[in-house]
C-alpha cells in the first residue's frame, strides 16, 4: 500500500525527484571524493614536506566541499518542497474522499479515526518522504562509491566492509522486525485517545451534570497509559539502533587501524591511503545508518499508508448519477414509492414499503415512536444515504439520477441535531446562500424567532460562535439552523424534530411566521409533538418502518390506533381536536 500511495502522488513530481536525485549524486561524489584528495595530501605533500602541493590540493578540497554544500542544500530544497506537495495532495485527495461518504461509512470509519487518517498517518507518510529525499538517496550513491574507493585504495583491507557491513544490517534488522507490529498498535490507539478525547470535550455538559469527571479521567487514562505503553516499548527497540551502530562502527574504525598498520609496517600501505579506507568505511557505514534510520520509518509510514488507502479506495455507498439529469422543473414535489432501507447486514430492515406524496404547497408531517425511522425517511430526500428498494423522486425524477447539485440547491435541511461552525452568526447564516444581504439574515432570522436574542449579541451577526454552536442554547441553535435554510429558500423544506427545543409560544409563532414564507414549497416535518404537526395538511404515521396511518389530523384520531396512543400520550384526544 506505501509503494502504491507514493507512485500514485509523487507522479507529478517526477522532475523535482530526478532533480534530488542529481543534486544527491553530484554530494555524494564529492564528499567521497574529499578523503581521497586527503590521502594525496599526507602521502605527497606532507611527506615530501611539498608545501605548493599541499595548498594546490587544499583549494580543490576547497571548491569541492563547496560543491557538495550547494548540492546538498539545493537537494533539501527540493526534497523538502516535493515532500510538502505530496502531504497537501494527500490530504486534499482523503478529504475529498471523505467528503464524498455517506453517513453509513463515516459510521464505518469513525471520526475520531477519519480525523487521525487525514492529520497524523499522512504526516507520517510525508516525513517519510522528506527523510528519503534528503538521507536515503544518498545512502545506496555512498554505499556503492565508497565500496569501489576503498577496493580501489587498498583490497587487502576488504574483508573488513564483508563483514561490518552485513553485521550492521542484519542487526538492525533484527530489532526493526520486532518494531513493526508496535507502530500499526501505535496507530490504532492513537485513534482510541483521539475518540475518548472528542468525546468528553463534546460531552462536556453531560460529564459534569452526572458527576462524571472521576470515570472520565480514569477512562482517558486508559486510553493515554496503552498509547504510552506501545510507544514505550518501540522506543525502547529504537534506542537500541544508535548503540549498535557506534559499537560497529567503533570496532571497524579500531580493526581498520589495527590491521592497516600492520600493512603499512610491511610496506603494502601508506599512511594516506590508510586515513583514505577509514574515512570510505565510515562513510559506508554512516550510509548504512542513515537507511536504517529510514528503516526504521518505514513500518510506521507503512501502516499509515495502508489506513490513508484504505479510506482512499473505499467508495461512498451514495454515487453520483454517470448520466446525471440537471434540467428540472420547480416544482419540489416528493413522491415516495414503496421506498425501504436497510443498512449491510441488518437483521430487519430500518425503513420498508414507505409510499406518499408530498406536494408543493402542502406541509406533510411525519411522526412515530423513537426509532420509527423517521430520520432515516428524510435523510433519503437530500441522499446522506440511497434508498435500497422503491423508488423516492423529486419532480418525477428518481434523486438517484439527479446531478448532486441540482438536488442540494434545491432543499433546504435543518438535521435534528443542528450544527453550526465556528465562525460568526452570519457566517452561519450565508452557509445556505454565501450572497444574502444583512437585510435577507434579519428577515430569516424574524421569521426563524431568532432576531431579538442575536441583536441581544454583542456584535449581532458578527458576535462569534463557537465550533458546533456550543455558546448558544439549544433553542438558539435550532432556530439559527432554522434561518439558515430559509435564507436559501429553497423548493422543498425538511424540519427533521427541527423544534424539540422551542416552547410552545415560540414553536406556535415560528409556525405561523413559516406558513407565508413557505405557502409555495414543499414542507416536511418530523416531529414528536402532537401540538406542532395538528394543523398539518398530511400527517405519515411510522411504526417499525412501515406506514400505518396517512392522513389529517382529525381523520387518524378515529383511524390510526398508533397515533391515539401518540396523542393521549401528550394530551387528551378532546384537548388535540380543540
Amino acid at each position: 500500500m506505501l509503494i502504491r500511495l507514493l507512485r500514485t502522488h509523487l507522479q507529478p513530481y517526477r522532475k523535482p525527484l530526478l532533480a534530488v536525485v542529481a543534486l544527491q549524486l553530484v554530494s555524494t561524489i564529492a564528499s567521497l571524493y574529499l578523503p581521497s584528495l586527503n590521502a594525496d595530501i599526507i602521502d605527497r605533500g606532507i611527506a615530501r614536506g611539498d608545501t605548493g602541493y599541499i595548498l594546490s590540493t587544499g583549494g580543490w578540497m576547497l571548491a569541492i566541499t563547496l560543491v557538495q554544500v550547494v548540492g546538498s542544500i539545493s537537494a533539501v530544497w527540493y526534497g523538502a518542497r516535493t515532500a510538502m506537495g505530496f502531504g497537501r495532495d494527500v490530504r486534499s485527495a482523503v478529504f475529498h474522499r471523505v467528503g464524498s461518504f455517506s453517513a453509513r461509512e463515516v459510521n464505518r470509519f469513525g471520526a475520531p479515526s477519519l480525523i487521525t487518517r487525514t492529520t497524523n498517518d499522512v504526516q507520517q507518510v510525508q516525513m517519510l518522504v522528506l527523510l528519503s529525499c534528503t538521507m536515503l538517496v544518498a545512502a545506496p550513491i555512498t554505499c556503492i562509491g565508497g565500496v569501489v574507493l576503498a577496493l580501489q585504495t587498498d583490497v587487502g583491507l576488504s574483508w573488513l566492509v564483508a563483514v561490518s557491513v552485513p553485521l550492521l544490517a542484519g542487526l538492525i534488522a533484527l530489532v526493526i522486525v520486532r518494531m513493526v507490529p508496535l507502530f500499526q498498535q501505535m496507530q490504532v490507539r492513537i485513534d482510541a485517545v483521539n475518540r475518548v478525547l472528542r468525546e468528553q470535550i463534546t460531552g462536556i455538559r453531560v460529564v459534569r451534570a452526572f458527576v462524571r469527571e472521576p470515570q472520565e479521567v480514569a477512562r482517558f487514562d486508559r486510553a493515554n497509559v496503552e498509547v504510552t505503553d506501545v510507544a514505550t516499548r518501540a522506543g525502547r527497540l529504537q534506542a537500541m539502533i544508535f548503540p549498535l551502530v557506534t559499537l560497529v562502527l567503533n570496532v571497524s574504525s579500531v580493526a581498520v587501524l589495527w590491521f592497516g598498520a600492520a600493512r603499512i609496517d610491511a610496506g603494502q600501505m601508506q599512511i594516506g591511503a590508510l586515513t583514505a579506507y577509514l574515512a570510505y568505511l565510515l562513510q559506508i557505514l554512516m550510509a548504512v545508518m542513515m537507511a536504517t534510520f529510514m528503516a526504521i520509518m518505514i513500518p510506521r509510514a507503512a501502516a499509515c499508508a495502508d489506513r490513508i488507502t484504505e479510506v482512499l479506495d473505499t467508495e461512498g455507498s451514495v454515487v453520483p448519477s454517470r448520466t446525471p439529469v440537471t434540467p428540472l422543473r420547480a416544482d419540489g414535489e416528493l413522491v415516495f414509492d414503496q421506498v425501504g432501507f436497510s443498512y449491510p447486514g441488518a437483521a430487519s430492515p430500518v425503513l420498508r414499503g414507505v409510499s406518499f406524496t408530498a406536494r408543493p404547497g402542502q406541509t406533510t408531517a411525519v411522526i412515530g415512536s423513537t426509532g420509527a425511522g423517521k430520520t432515516t425517511l428524510v435523510s433519503l430526500v437530500p441522499r446522506l444515504f440511497d434508498v435500497t428498494e422503491g423508488v423516492l423522486s423529486l419532480d418525477g425524477v428518481d434523486v438517484r439520477d439527479l446531478d448532486q447539485e441540482v438536488l442540494w440547491s434545491r432543499i433546504g435541511l435543518v438535521p435534528q441535531r443542528p450544527y453550526l461552525f465556528s465562525g460568526t452568526v452570519g457566517s452561519n447564516l450565508r452557509y445556505g446562500n454565501p450572497d444574502a444581504t444583512d437585510d435577507e439574515l434579519w428577515a430569516a432570522l424574524e421569521i426563524a424567532q431568532g432576531a431579538d436574542f442575536v441583536r441581544a449579541m454583542p456584535d449581532g451577526l458578527d458576535t462569534a460562535v463557537a465550533q458546533g454552536g456550543t455558546s448558544v442554547s439549544g433553542g438558539q441553535r435550532q432556530r439559527l439552523a432554522i434561518a439558515r435554510a430559509l435564507v436559501r429558500r429553497p423548493e422543498v423544506y425538511l424540519f427533521d424534530d427541527s423544534f424539540s427545543a422551542l416552547d410552545l409560544t415560540t414553536d406556535a409563532r415560528l409556525r405561523a411566521a413559516l406558513k407565508p414564507v413557505t405557502a409555495a414549497a414543499t414542507v416536511v416535518i418530523v416531529a414528536q409533538r402532537v401540538s406542532t404537526i395538528a394543523d398539518a395538511d398530511q400527517i405519515v404515521v411510522l411504526e417499525d418502518g412501515g406506514v400505518v396511518g396517512i392522513g389529517r389530523h382529525e381523520e387518524l384520531l378515529e383511524s390510526c390506533p398508533t397515533y391515539q396512543e401518540i396523542v393521549e400520550s401528550q394530551l387528551s384526544a378532546q384537548e388535540a381536536v380543540a
